[in-house]
């Protein structure tokens, strides 16, 4: 009997949210991720040390600072992890430059540079960045460079759309998050088909048919495996090991989830930014969220350029 993660495998491309190598080994997903959250769990991984002590080694003597060496963690573990994928790595641009274009772009050629010293080419790596109006704008302009691009912390249908315009390669539109914040606002417990976050993840999907766009929609940010399996056949799904090792750990079949949208013949005008400040303002929820998000980031992100300072 196939298990319900192999099940899923053949409906969805997985994807591990974690830079655990011993749980990408063993889940052997399509593609994973590094971000300051990972890299203070990576620290306190046995397997990882030898490296963190390398790299910790070069930065101090080429005299980094903590907010450079993030950076040089970020592409140490991520070519790590690019030995075990056969797909992509996803290195994020730190939270503090989501509303900053043009440092977006220059910290975004930095990375793939770092990344090229190492003999990790492009087309193995996606940078994320925040689905600010700042973010898209980055990421259009990275994407006709060649360099491709994941918007994640996205909520809103404006921050869809706009990254449907922009032409990027990948979204990562959340589940969790979505669910938390109307569970907390109504008190409500969702069946998984009800479940707010899968609904928007959902229509996000039947948007990018119904527009005959090219952009990649990966759910992110699940609390539970009935949301994952409720979005099944979404193209792209990042999980965490503790529900990818749930899903292996049962057998069944997986049911797809995802309608197939057929596109529309007149296609949608491009938003302009006083249109998706508008639209996505009227989302309360993706208005919180995407602050809270970006702010958490941030948050990791300052907690990781201490520890480096106080390791170095």
């Amino acid at each position: 009997m196939t298990s319900r993660l192999d099940a899923l495998k053949q409906l969805s491309t997985v994807v591990a949210d974690t830079g655990d190598l011993d749980a990408i080994r063993r889940y052997k997903p399509q593609d994973a991720t590094t971000n300051p959250s990972l890299i203070l769990k990576a620290f306190e991984l046995p397997e990882y040390q030898p490296l963190i002590d390398r790299e910790l080694d070069a930065i101090k003597s080429r005299g980094e600072t903590p907010a450079e060496a993030v950076d040089t963690l970020s592409v140490a573990m991520g070519s790590e992890i690019s030995g075990l994928v056969p797909g992509r790595v996803s290195t994020e641009v730190a939270a503090r430059l989501s509303f900053d274009r043009e440092a977006s772009i220059r910290k975004a050629h930095q990375l793939i540079e770092a990344y090229d010293k190492r003999g990790v080419g492009r087309d193995r790596v996606l940078i994320k960045l925040a689905s600010t109006w700042e973010g898209i704008r980055a990421a259009e302009q990275l994407e006709r460079e060649g360099i491709q691009c994941n918007l994640t912390l996205l909520f809103s249908d404006a921050q869809a759309q706009a990254c449907f315009d922009a032409g990027v390669f990948l979204i990562s539109p959340f589940v969790g998050r979505v669910t938390d914040w109307y569970k907390k606002e109504t008190g409500k417990d969702y069946s998984a088909d009800e479940d707010p976050g899968v609904r928007f993840v959902r229509g996000v999907c039947e948007r990018v048919g119904q527009g005959g766009y090219n952009t990649v929609v990966m759910g992110a940010s699940f609390r539970n495996t009935g949301q994952v399996l409720a979005l099944a056949g979404c193209p792209r799904l990042t999980i965490s090991p503790a529900l990818l090792e749930e899903l292996d750990g049962v057998d069944g079949d997986v049911e797809g989830k995802i309608a197939t949208a057929s596109p529309q013949e007149q296609k949608v005008t491009a938003l302009t930014e006083p249109e998706f400040r508008w639209g996505h303002n009227r989302d309360a929820m993706a208005v919180d969220k995407l602050a809270d998000g970006i702010r958490r980031f941030d948050e990791d992100q300052g907690k990781l350029e201490r520890l480096i300072a106080e390791r170095l």
